[in-house]
């Protein structure tokens, strides 16, 4: 298993959510270059960026960030919010993402989403957002009624690198993920599986390592608080 250090991007500025609401931020730095650079140095070699202006315009809003990431660090940077189009993904991948994060047109438009792994094979990453056990999308403003389970099933046979899983409940509260369903996930499905949101302790990270088939964990508000650290993050997870 692996760590994944994540920056959220609002106005430029390194921020996060709290339960996925826009109105309840936490600022934390207003150079996220400064701090993608601090991550690698503590020794990660993924980065998680979500454009979260992206996610609520449904259109790439931060990719000037983006792009200052991607050269000055030698991150594997992997992007998602508001990427829904063939155009957005390709633009980034040109830029140099190592894997685009696809959400909310992945649930609406499934026969696109299929489309589109096959065009880019192992470079798109299926996000799968919910609330319980039901998929949100539109930066998680909105619930639909398809199940995370079965929706996660239909993706099997796609060339995907991974799937993201997200209870967003617990993104931001610092109290660990949803352990329950993200092993149920990845118990049923043979694609790789990221677990995120809520993960704060090192303990929470022993835990997900001990259920063997996790592929890797992105974790955020816990790094820049210091509930852990990014080094002993890492080592546990190896």
């Amino acid at each position: 298993m692996y760590i994944i250090p994540a920056i959220d991007l609002m106005d430029a500025n390194c921020v996060r959510l709290i339960q996925g609401q826009y109105h309840r931020q936490i600022k934390y730095s207003q150079n996220p270059v400064k701090q993608a650079l601090s991550f690698e140095k503590d020794g990660a070699q993924w980065l998680h960026v979500v454009d979260l202006d992206g996610a609520k315009l449904g259109r790439p809003v931060n990719t000037t960030v983006v792009a200052e990431i991607v050269e000055k660090t030698n991150l594997k940077v992997e992007v998602g919010g508001g990427i829904r189009d063939e155009k957005a993904i390709v633009s980034l991948l040109d830029m140099g993402a190592e894997r685009v994060i696809i959400g909310t047109r992945a649930v609406e438009e499934f026969d696109w989403f299929t489309e589109m792994a096959e065009k880019f094979p192992q470079k798109l990453v299926l996000g799968l957002d919910a609330k319980g056990a039901k998929v949100a999308t539109h930066g998680w403003t909105q619930q639909k009624s398809q199940n995370l389970i079965d929706f996660a099933k239909k993706t099997q046979s796609l060339p995907i690198a991974a799937i993201i899983y997200t209870d967003i409940t617990k993104d931001g509260m610092m109290t660990g993920p949803n352990f329950e369903r993200t092993k149920e996930l990845a118990d049923t499905v043979n694609v790789p599986i990221v677990a995120s949101g809520g993960i704060n302790t090192i303990e929470d990270v022993e835990k997900l390592k001990q259920f063997g088939n996790i592929d890797a964990a992105i974790i955020g508000r816990a790094f820049y608080e210091k509930t852990m650290l990014l080094k002993e993050a890492i080592k546990t997870a190896e």
